[in-house]
């Protein structure tokens, strides 16, 4: 389950989605998780799933990776559905004992399970597409204007990229101390919530030292290599956006244009 996790690895590739400025695909990220929130309807749903479905057939990510990554959540989006659909009221459409199902809560329960899987899938395909050296460029391109204000854009972005790079390195360790921890007679399944969270102890101490040991060790390295932070930094490859990326941006502002005016009741879909 620790494995399925894709959020913060990156998918190799060279693909047009892949070589798109990492500003236009952090923003378009952005205005992707706003179009969602503005959707109030299953038609905006199915144009923000073609939209999907084309940014992963043009980035050749195979689908299967993808949807590996909803097995974490599956809990989290099965509580969000049974919230929905048991605390909805209106018409009863099924009754047993003190549970009531009814019709708008159904719906209801549908429509955000539907919008928390597209906004796990649509944040997801940020990391896979974009290196994170290109992530952590692209973030702080984006957060220059806030220098002004004496904002260390340079250090957030570097901090947010490293957090994002390190969640399936931390991931895989703690599979590993799991798995060594149950060759000793751990059990992390059995028992009820409390005896499960006791359980989880013999892991999270290991897991700390780890962490500590990892960071040291990226640290030492940063170090080696002269890091000083962002002043007076230069790179190789500067970024510069091209034709491409402007198209791209375009659609994407498209897209969240008529989303917001189907919102608005002035498009129908």
């Amino acid at each position: 389950m620790i494995r399925d996790i894709t959020l913060g690895q990156y998918y190799p590739g060279n693909s047009l989605i892949h070589r798109l400025d990492p500003r236009v695909k952090i923003i378009a990220t952005f205005l992707f998780v706003i179009e969602l929130f503005l959707v109030n309807n299953f038609k905006g749903y199915f144009v923000a799933i073609a939209f999907l479905a084309a940014v992963i057939f043009i980035a050749r990510i195979p689908p299967k990776f993808i949807f590996k990554g909803l097995k974490p959540i599956f809990l989290i989006i099965v509580f969000t559905f049974g919230i929905n659909m048991f605390m909805t009221k209106g018409t009863v459409i099924f009754t047993a004992g003190f549970i009531q199902i009814t019709r708008e809560g159904l719906h209801q329960a549908i429509f955000m399970g539907s919008r928390l899987i597209l906004l796990i899938i649509g944040s997801s395909l940020l990391t896979l597409a974009t290196k994170p050296i290109n992530l952590t460029d692209g973030i702080e391109k984006l957060l220059d204007p806030l220098k002004r204000f004496g904002l260390p854009s340079h250090e957030l972005a570097m901090m947010m990229t490293i957090a994002l790079r390190f969640i399936p390195t931390l991931l895989e360790e703690t599979d590993k101390i799991m798995k060594a921890q149950m060759a000793r007679g751990a059990d992390f399944e059995s028992g009820n919530l409390i005896n499960r969270a006791k359980s989880l102890i013999p892991l999270l101490v290991p897991l700390f030292i780890s962490a500590f040991r990892i960071a040291q060790d990226l640290a030492m390295a940063m170090e080696a290599r002269c890091y000083r932070g962002g002043d007076n930094r230069t790179r190789m490859n500067g970024m510069k956006l091209k034709k491409i990326d402007i198209g791209a941006a375009v659609v994407i502002l498209a897209l969240l244009a008529v989303m917001i005016l189907h919102a608005a009741g002035v498009i129908l879909l």
